[in-house]
């Protein structure tokens, strides 16, 4: 039996560090690697079921041909050779008839490697396709993050450990960041105290010191509120403000008056003497922390949520502080030189952009030139896109040339002409950054490929030679390309000794902050705060009066293991989270499945009562595969495609419903 360093490729910010145990040539152990110094020997339960994705006797082995009508699973299997030939010969047809914007690239977090997660940009720059602008994750919550701090990196998450007062802000780390509560639970235990502020009661909250409640889209709301309180108490650091912060004169003179607490306490159900208590508690920490989350990013105000939010350090000189200060995202990925990989150059002309989260409208509406050939790769649109039924109506196109690039029969993988079939992480190298915490690590391929599968570089590589693409980047093997990359990181020697070797070694950020100015900037807040309070139309309240909280599944990732059995029966099924109360009121009974429904569509889930939830909120945990939800749609399908204030984000959390039993 062997055992070899690896790295979890799934879009997680703890990026965990594997070991995996190989025995006559067949992986029987997935278990977190002891000598990683972040993720320190421990994983998810999610992952200890690689091998059995592995293995499955599911897994799509050999290029496949569409034999029936889209949607119906039928498949013929051909050659990798006559796959390469018919989408060269099917995009030639569109090239010629409609110009090769009419190709669309679709793809985002299926695999988070560098090489693997980019491997398509440089050949999409080559044919001249249509840009995808990839922002259904998180953007929003960047852009907030960027207007004030710029592309400063954030705070060390292992420095939490000597934080004072933590605040986890729209984040539930007890499923989706399990080492940062790790270190979270060790610095309550050197004395700290943990504030959890969302929508609901959440397995985070469940550990917390105290939890606030705040009313859907309406945290920009209480982080003013919070402002008010500092600036009006002169609870600030004065001179913290004095040397790296600009902007706050204009912050206190026109924008904080028209927050009091009382008004702020009105906008977001949070009590003023709660504001002003966490707003004091907050100021008067040695070194007070805040992790923030997507979730309230994922709304019409969601950027600007995330702006200030992201400025309540700068307030109190945390950025200062070790163990105090704010995480968004690490923005290590700064750190690493795409345009190797990438190859912007490679683009002869100016393309037009088409943002993954209107995939709908881009698929159904009358585009010149429409789209007439999707290629889908680590990604299940039909599954995690929003405005689903949009969507599946585009898929179901028979003029729609689809190929996807796949493991499984996913939802999408149902509607292709063509499939290829995909590697795991285990059978192609990579180099990995985390968004969550500072280290990179190289994984090497440690299994041959099952079957016919190949990785995304490799399947670009022979799509490109078969188009004829000259460039040499098309013919460097991934092991080439993964060096090319550790070249081009600002490491010293032995730093880039050991990540060639694949040990995790660490970034270190640069001292300052990197903005125009050299400092933290509240300027921008002077022109106002348009769209900073929560609105939503009377008439559509009254229609649909439930407010829709799709929160992340506990023992699934996004689609990811939406094929394990066993997982899905632990996080219990397609269902959602109500409120007793409202249960009563709606006839609504435990167990039983409910019509959950809006203006665009309507999907089944089975009701769970839990106080956990305030009332007049529904919280439906996990993306399901259609395959898998009752009536055959999810949560998207009641899910809109408008876009966040910021950084054309997503708005899955900035939905209505109503809900009714069967």
């Amino acid at each position: 039996m062997a055992s070899y360093r690896a790295v979890c490729p799934l879009d997680c910010p703890d990026t965990c560090g594997l070991r995996v145990e190989i025995n006559r040539g067949r992986v029987t152990k997935v278990s977190g690697d002891p000598e990683h110094p972040y993720t320190r020997g421990f994983i998810c339960a999610k992952m200890r079921h690689y091998p059995e994705l592995l293995y499955s006797r599911e897994r799509i082995l050999t290029p496949l041909k569409r034999s029936g009508p889209k949607g119906s699973g039928l498949f013929t299997p051909i050659s990798w050779a006559e796959a390469l030939q018919t989408i060269a010969g099917r995009w030639q047809e569109i090239i010629d008839h409609y110009g090769p914007a009419a190709i669309l690239p679709y793809s985002y977090a299926g695999v988070m490697g560098l090489l693997q997660r980019n491997a398509g940009h440089a050949f999409f720059h080559r044919l001249g396709a249509a840009e995808l602008l990839r922002t259904i994750c998180s953007p929003a919550a960047e852009a907030g993050w960027q207007q004030v701090l710029g592309q400063t990196w954030g705070t060390d998450p292992e420095t939490v450990v000597d934080a004072d007062l933590v605040i986890i802000w729209g984040m539930n780390p007890a499923s989706t960041s399990i080492h940062f509560l790790s270190l979270v639970q060790q610095a309550r235990q050197r004395g700290a105290r943990l504030i959890v502020i969302d929508a609901y009661r959440t397995r985070t909250a469940a550990i917390a010191d105290e939890v606030i409640l705040v009313r859907p889209g309406s945290d920009a709301a209480l982080a003013l509120g919070m402002m008010q309180v500092l600036a009006a108490g002169d609870l600030v650091d004065r001179g913290f403000i004095a040397a790296h912060v600009g902007g706050y004169e204009e912050l206190c003179t026109q924008v904080l008056p028209a927050y009091s607490p009382a008004r702020a306490a009105a906008l977001t159900g949070v009590p003023a003497a709660t504001i002003i208590a966490l707003a004091r508690a907050y100021s008067c920490a040695r070194a007070p922390f805040i992790r923030i989350g997507h979730g309230f990013s994922r709304h019409r105000q969601g950027g600007m949520a995330a702006r200030l939010i992201a400025s309540l350090p700068a307030l109190v000189g945390a950025y200062g502080k070790h163990g105090g200060g704010a995480l968004q995202n690490s923005g290590s990925g700064s750190a690493v030189k795409l345009d190797v990989l990438t190859r912007p150059d490679l683009r002869q002309r100016p393309v037009r952009a088409i943002k993954m989260v209107q995939l709908g409208r881009a698929l159904t509406e009358a585009l010149a030139p429409p789209v007439m050939g999707l290629y889908v790769y680590h990604s299940n649109p039909a599954t995690v896109a929003p405005d689903q039924n949009r969507v599946l109506a585009g898929l179901r196109r028979e003029d729609l040339f689809t190929m996807v690039h796949e493991r499984f029969l996913t939802d999408t993988a149902l509607y292709a002409d063509l499939i290829l079939p995909a590697t795991f992480s285990l059978e192609q190298d990579d180099l990995y950054r985390s968004y969550g915490q500072y280290y990179l690590q190289r994984s090497p391929a440690i299994l041959p490929p099952a079957g016919e599968a190949k990785s995304n570089w490799q399947t670009f590589c022979l799509l490109a030679q078969t188009l004829g693409f000259s460039e040499d980047i098309f013919r460097r093997s991934e092991a080439e390309m993964v060096d090319l990359l550790i070249r081009e990181i600002p490491l010293e020697q032995a730093g880039r000794e050991a990540l060639a070797a694949g040990r995790p070694v660490k970034l270190k950020p640069a001292p300052g902050f990197a903005t125009s100015t050299g400092k933290i900037e509240l300027t921008a807040a002077a022109a106002g705060l348009p769209g900073c309070e929560a609105k939503d139309d009377a008439g559509l309240a009254e229609r649909y009066p439930f407010y829709l909280l799709p929160a992340p599944a506990h023992f699934a990732l996004n689609s990811n293991f939406g094929q394990v059995a066993d997982l899905r029966d632990r996080e219990g099924g397609p269902h959602m989270l109500l409120n007793p109360e409202d249960c009563q009121q709606k006839g609504l009974v435990e167990g039983a499945l409910a019509a959950v429904y809006n203006q665009r569509g309507c999907c089944l889930l089975r009701v769970k009562m839990s106080k956990d939830v305030p009332a007049g909120i529904a919280v439906a945990p996990g993306v399901w595969w259609r395959q898998h939800s009752p009536g055959g749609g999810n949560i998207n399908s009641v899910v809109g495609d408008e876009l966040a204030d910021l950084g054309g984000g997503s708005t899955f959390y900035d939905h209505r419903v109503a809900i009714r039993p069967l």
